[in-house]
This record gives C-alpha cells, sequence and structure tokens, in this order.
C-alpha cells in the first residue's frame, strides 16, 4: 500500500539502541518501511514508529553493529507494513516479519493487506455465540470457549504455557463441522520452542488448517510487535472474507510487553507502572480488540493469548491490563503441575464470562450450568476440606467433607488431567458425571430433579439393547 515516493535522507541525527531518529522528514506515515543503506554492509530494514514535526523515530529490524548514523542513507520507501494473505497461507510457516521459514517459496494470496488493522467497530459487533470445541475438559465444560471471545491464559514461569498454546492448536475445531482454522503467534519464543512446536504440529495432522508465525528470542524486538499483528491480519482476510471460524493464539504476550517496553526505554518515555509505557493498555486493546464477530459476516475470530506472570503475580501489570480488556481467563496452577496434572488449568479462579453464550440451547444450557455448578461447588468444598484435613486430620471432618476430600482429589487426577490425550464435549461429560454419580443426593444441592432424570433417561436410552 503506497504512500508516498521513495525520498532518501543522508545522515541520521542519532542512534540509541536499535532506534534510528532522523530530523526534518516530510509526509511520513506511521508504520512506514524504511531502508537503511551504508557502503560495504547488507541494507538494514526498518519501521516509523513515531512520525513527529522534527523528529522521526525508526525502529530498526536489523543489528545495528557498525552502523554509522551520520554516513548512513536513510530511505523511506512510501510503503507502510503489509503482508500477503489468503487461503494459501494455510499450512504455512513464517518468521516474525512474514519471510517464509518453512523451505517454500513466499506465497502469492489472494490480497495484500496492512498489518495495524483496526479494533472491530462495536456497532457492527455481532453478539458471541456457539462454543469452540478445544478438546480440554477443563475448558470446554468448565470455562468454555466461545467464538469471538478473548480468553487469556495465565500462567508462572516454568508452567507448560506453551504446551497448552500446542494442545490447543492440535485439538481445537468447531463441533459442528464448520470450516476452521487455527492461526498461531510465537513471539519471544525459543529457537527450541520453535522447532519443537512446528514437528508437534506437523506430527498431529494439523498442520494443512493452521499459519504459524514464529519470532525467536534472538530476533529484532521490534518483530515481536509485528507478529502478533501478522497474525491477526492473516486471521481476518480467512474469518471474514473466506468464512472461516478462526481460533487465533498468541504465545508470549509478556515478550510483547517487554519488547515495548524495551523500545519505550530507548526513546526515553516517561515510565509508567514497573517501567512499562503508560500507553500500554491502549496498545494491548488494539491486539485483543480484534477478535470478535462482524454482522452478516459468516467467519468469526477467536482469541487465546498466554501470558506469563512474572512471579506468579495477578496484579503485575501485564496480565492486569489483560484482564481488563478480555473476557474471563484460564489460570495455570503451580501445585497441580508439581502432581502432574496436565494441563494444570486450576478451574477455581479461572473464567469465562461468556460461557452461558455458548453452551448450547436452553434446555442443555440449564443442564451444563448446574452440572459445571456442581462440580465446582464440590471441587471448592474439597479444596477446604483439604486444608482443613492438614490441622485435624481426614477423619476429623464431617462426612460430606471426607466424600469432597475424596472428589476434589479425583477431579484433578481423572477430569483436569488427560493422560490419554483429546476428549470430546460428550467425552467430558461422561468423566464429570461419573464423578458426580459417586456422591449422595444430599451433597448434589446444584442439580435439580429435571437434570437428575435427563441424565437417568440419557445413560437408559445408550444402554438399551
Amino acid at each position: 500500500m503506497s504512500t508516498a515516493p521513495e525520498r532518501t535522507y543522508h545522515g541520521a541525527a542519532s542512534a540509541a539502541g536499535p532506534l534510528l531518529f532522523v530530523e526534518h522528514t516530510r509526509h511520513v506515515a506511521l508504520g512506514e518501511w524504511v531502508r537503511v543503506e551504508l557502503p560495504g554492509q547488507p541494507d538494514r530494514r526498518g519501521q516509523v514508529i513515531d512520525a513527529g514535526e522534527r523528529l522521526t523515530t525508526i525502529q530498526l529490524l536489523d543489528s545495528t553493529v557498525g552502523l554509522a548514523p551520520d554516513r548512513a542513507d536513510v530511505v523511506l520507501t512510501g510503503d507502510v507494513a503489509t503482508t500477503v494473505v489468503g487461503r494459501e497461507l494455510l499450512g504455512r510457516a513464517f518468521d516474525g516479519h512474514g519471510a517464509p521459514v518453512d523451505g517454500l517459496p513466499a506465497p502469492i494470496g489472494d490480497a495484500v493487506r496492512p498489518i495495524n488493522g483496526a479494533p472491530i467497530n462495536p456497532m457492527r459487533r455481532a453478539r458471541p455465540r456457539d462454543f469452540i470445541e478445544t478438546g480440554i475438559s477443563a475448558i470446554d465444560a468448565m470455562n468454555t470457549l466461545v467464538r469471538g471471545q478473548k480468553l487469556p491464559v495465565f500462567g508462572g514461569p516454568g508452567l507448560p504455557a506453551l504446551d497448552l498454546a500446542g494442545r490447543i492448536v492440535e485439538w481445537a475445531r468447531a463441533p459442528r463441522g464448520e470450516p476452521f482454522a487455527v492461526v498461531f503467534a510465537g513471539v519471544g519464543i525459543t529457537a527450541r520452542e520453535t522447532r519443537e512446536f512446528m514437528d508437534r504440529v506437523r506430527a498431529s495432522g494439523a498442520m494443512p488448517r493452521t499459519v504459524l508465525y514464529l519470532n525467536e528470542a534472538a530476533h529484532p524486538a521490534v518483530e515481536r510487535l509485528l507478529s502478533p499483528r501478522l497474525a491477526l491480519t492473516a486471521a481476518e482476510y480467512l474469518a471474514f472474507d473466506c468464512g472461516i471460524h478462526v481460533l487465533v493464539v498468541i504465545a508470549d504476550m509478556t515478550h510483547y510487553c517487554e519488547a515495548l517496553r524495551e523500545i519505550a526505554t530507548a526513546r526515553e518515555e516517561i515510565p509508567g507502572r514497573r517501567g512499562y509505557p503508560g500507553y500500554m493498555y491502549t496498545d494491548l486493546a488494539t491486539i485483543y480488540e480484534r477478535a470478535g464477530i462482524i454482522a452478516g459476516k459468516p467467519g468469526s475470530i477467536t482469541q487465546i493469548p498466554i501470558v506469563t506472570m512474572p512471579d506468579d503475580d495477578l496484579t503485575h501489570p501485564i496480565p492486569d491490563l489483560t484482564g481488563y480488556i478480555t473476557e474471563g481467563q484460564l489460570v495455570l496452577s503451580r501445585d497441580l503441575h508439581r502432581s502432574g496434572i496436565a494441563p494444570p488449568i486450576d478451574v477455581l479462579p479461572s473464567l469465562s464470562r461468556l460461557m452461558n453464550a455458548g453452551i448450547g440451547a436452553e434446555r442443555t444450557r440449564r443442564e451444563h450450568r448446574e452440572w459445571s455448578d456442581q462440580l465446582y461447588a464440590t471441587y471448592a468444598r474439597g479444596r477446604e476440606a483439604r486444608t482443613m484435613a492438614a490441622i485435624v486430620g481426614e477423619s476429623g471432618l464431617p462426612d460430606a467433607d471426607r466424600r469432597a476430600f475424596a472428589l476434589a482429589d479425583r477431579f484433578e487426577r481423572e477430569f483436569v488431567n488427560q493422560p490419554e490425550g483429546r476428549r470430546t464435549i460428550d467425552d467430558t461429560f461422561e468423566v464429570g458425571w461419573k464423578l458426580l454419580e459417586t456422591l449422595p443426593r444430599d451433597d448434589l444441592a446444584r442439580l435439580s430433579d429435571a437434570t437428575l432424570e435427563a441424565r437417568r433417561e440419557d445413560v437408559a436410552r445408550r444402554e438399551a439393547p
């Protein structure tokens, strides 16, 4: 997308880390691509991140080693950041600025779109409805992911958040067989994680419906700002032009925010909370609010951003601001991880605010809600009983607390833990019902007689010859 003809400026005013400052530029566009030329050196790439009246700030995508600002020719290309989009991208892998890393030629695609897309206009948004089946019981049944939703995963350092992202990329699907695709943006992941992730997706057979954008930790910081936007631009075309339901998984938004802070520091901006720029909330919103459903369009974009919480702190600015923008959270538990539970999703602090919109028609919604509420209530009571048992011993607990104590352990080992792999939503309900059916009726206060009768009829129907 051209903004103006190429203009060349001889010599930059100064450089600071990955930033180059050029004075007295004219007709500069925010996000414009820049080429920096030096005799005897390969050209360097950059992007305009601040277009001021006196000073233009350029973020370089390549190493600044050996760069002499006063001798460099800075070429403003007249092109803003764009990417090729189209169905052709399905099954492909790219780096953080859109170059192929799978050994295949660059795609021709169906169109070229600017990567700095706008959030969906609230007046055009359709209400989220219908769920996406991730194959993970703790999500599908207890914190249901709804099409058009933004549902982040919060985990501490060392917890298997990337493994959970891999499971979701492999297992997620639209349960009624509608067209479905996954776009994954790796942000600041290691080279080993990149290789393992690509091998895992290919081995699972999910690659033909997946697009990968993989920014590694060794790559320039600005690529961490580009890769989520590249992924969302590709997803928007697949969703709203091709009518596909697209799930966008971004891992790790903490690396994205660290890159924001690094660039803000190089620009000598006044820091906000814990050194992060004051506009981080707005910047995150430009990414998260690109998820949703547009009225009259057949596709949808759903987001699962992965957020690593520094020091396991939910009040840290990154998870705190993410929680304000998104519709719930999935929280990983260090205790469950130590116990060998995979994925270690702690359902008690987790929440999907749009769950009721995606769990079926009126009757099945009521049954699902009652069933999940009963599991929540019994598991919470069991967790409290576990704490009390450490003081008075299990034999000192009331009978109902002992039953809840036992169910809490089985809930973690049999329901949350999934060593056998993917579960359908029906498989998940069956596992949950088998746990609840070990309790007497008096312990099932959240289940109505109508729901229990519907369960008995369903079992009788399946057991009938």
